[in-house]
């Protein structure tokens, strides 16, 4: 394993371990997608440049925008829970409750 790939493998797990361990609040959950996320495009576009191949090119920037869309949708949640329940807390959201 190269140094590279296992900078972000781990990377990846500290985000993942992040979410599921540290679920007390919805933006630290939120974070932890966005970083997540960041390091899947980084590995992504390094590895679009180690292949040499311009069919693979336009794969980073899908991601990125899938991305901003997924950090836009949280952001919403975030501000309507916080209106209609006061806080962010993830225990305080009943998910059964219309």
């Amino acid at each position: 394993m190269t140094p590279t790939h296992f900078t972000f493998s781990s990377a990846f797990a500290l985000g993942l371990m992040g979410l599921a361990f540290h679920r007390t609040h919805l933006l630290s959950a939120l974070l932890c997608l966005e970083g997540m996320m960041l390091t899947l495009f980084i590995a992504l576009s390094l590895w679009t440049l180690q292949l040499n191949s311009t069919s693979f090119s336009t794969s980073p920037m899908l991601l990125l925008a899938f991305s901003a869309c997924e950090a836009s949708t949280g952001l919403a949640l975030l501000v309507a829970t916080a209106r209609t329940h006061g806080t962010d807390h993830l225990q305080s959201l009943n998910l059964l409750q219309c």
